[in-house]
């Protein structure tokens, strides 16, 4: 069962995990990471990198949170692979744990 980002991500964008991954199943975008599904190897090495506690085991994804899902697959197929760790945006700090983030996801 692949690793899904799901909705904490959204402009926190830690990258320790793309970092970390052994297959870089890991894309990009403005402010959000995707595991592409086809690429992940269910190594859960990446679970504990994100400092926003923003992935999961599909199966395990909540019903309010399973959108995310279908949108890691749909967005690692047309965003940029991230193999290293960048820098997080400067305020970070103050999105982690916001709620209702899904609307204000950059494509």
């Amino acid at each position: 069962m692949p690793f899904v980002v799901i909705e904490n991500c959204i402009n926190c964008k830690h990258t320790d995990c793309a970092d970390i991954c052994p297959v870089d199943a890991f894309y990009e975008g403005t402010n959000f990471l995707v595991i592409n599904p086809r690429e992940c190897i269910d190594c859960a090495l990446c679970r504990p990198e994100c400092p926003a506690d923003a992935i999961m085991e599909a199966r395990d994804v909540p019903e309010d949170q399973r959108v995310f899902i279908r949108l890691n697959a749909e967005l690692a197929a047309i965003w940029p692979n991230i193999s290293e760790k960048k820098s997080p945006p400067p305020d970070f700090e103050e999105w982690d744990g916001v709620p209702d983030k899904l609307k204000l996801l950059e494509r």
